[in-house]
């Protein structure tokens, strides 16, 4: 698979979680969620997908944008999604991001910088129009950092950072914003992105994906109340990965995150 084909449409979802309550599947980037009509000529969506291959029906409880891949829940009564709704209410899920992003980012910290609500002009056309920012809040933490002998703009060489991050709030696209309200945006994000970087990673790399991977999710399990973690693979990136010289170990990142993100107490 090349950088620039996210998934193959024949290709059966990678099933990372399973038992009587619950699935979790390892989302490919470019895949929507469920139907939605503003991408009428989609066909393919993980909520369809997923019911055809278990042969029973799924409940969304969370999203993810469309151009990220890693962890998506989906419960599998809708007694068991109103739970899961009321731990999300609670603050009891704990997300866990990688992201690359554009420049050698010096540290860790938090973002808490309001942001205004993002609205759509068709689905959102009667949606108010003048509410405040919403509280939006960002853990962040760069984890490695490659230098690439390849000009870009004025400069001779390109850096990156590979920054874990974990989102206290879920406003639209959060991630995305605090990060170019850093001045470290992700690489390949078509809207708050560079594009001179979005483009060297195509030339390059093949790469045309955002490179942003919901990485881990923690949560009490709805009925048995014990902690379930799910971690969702590099997928295409972890060839990426590879060529910058970075871990691609599963119990590397989880002791990023435990080490970095401790639990509030």
């Amino acid at each position: 698979m090349s950088f620039a084909e996210p998934f193959l449409l024949q290709q059966p979802l990678n099933i990372i979680f399973r038992d009587q309550y619950l699935v979790a599947v390892d989302k490919p980037s470019g895949m929507l969620v469920h139907r939605s009509f503003l991408d009428k000529h989609e066909t393919v969506f993980v909520m369809q997908t997923l019911r055809d291959q278990l042969g029973q029906h799924v409940f969304p409880v969370h999203r993810l944008d469309r151009p990220t891949s890693g962890v998506l829940l989906f419960a599998l009564s809708s007694d068991v999604a109103r739970l899961l709704s009321q731990q999300q209410e609670q603050r009891l899920w704990r997300k866990h991001y990688l992201a690359i992003v554009r420049g050698y980012l010096p540290e860790g910290g938090e973002v808490d910088y309001p942001l205004k609500e993002q609205l759509d002009k068709i689905a959102d056309k009667f949606s108010q129009t003048d509410k405040d920012p919403q509280q939006a809040v960002t853990r962040f933490k760069p984890l490695q950092q490659v230098e690439l002998a390849i000009a870009v703009s004025k400069y001779p060489a390109a850096r990156y950072s590979l920054v874990a991050l974990q989102p206290l709030t879920g406003r639209k696209h959060q991630l995305r914003r605090h990060l170019a309200h850093l001045r470290y945006p992700i690489v390949g994000d078509t809207s708050h992105g560079d594009g001179k970087h979005n483009a060297l990673f195509k030339q390059h790399f093949n790469c045309r994906r955002l490179l942003l991977v919901a990485k881990q999710l923690q949560l009490p399990h709805p009925v048995s109340g014990e902690t379930v973690l799910l971690s969702a693979g590099l997928s295409e990136l972890e060839k990426l990965f590879i060529q910058f010289g970075w871990p691609i170990d599963e119990t590397y990142y989880q002791q990023q995150f435990a080490a970095h993100f401790p639990e509030e107490k």
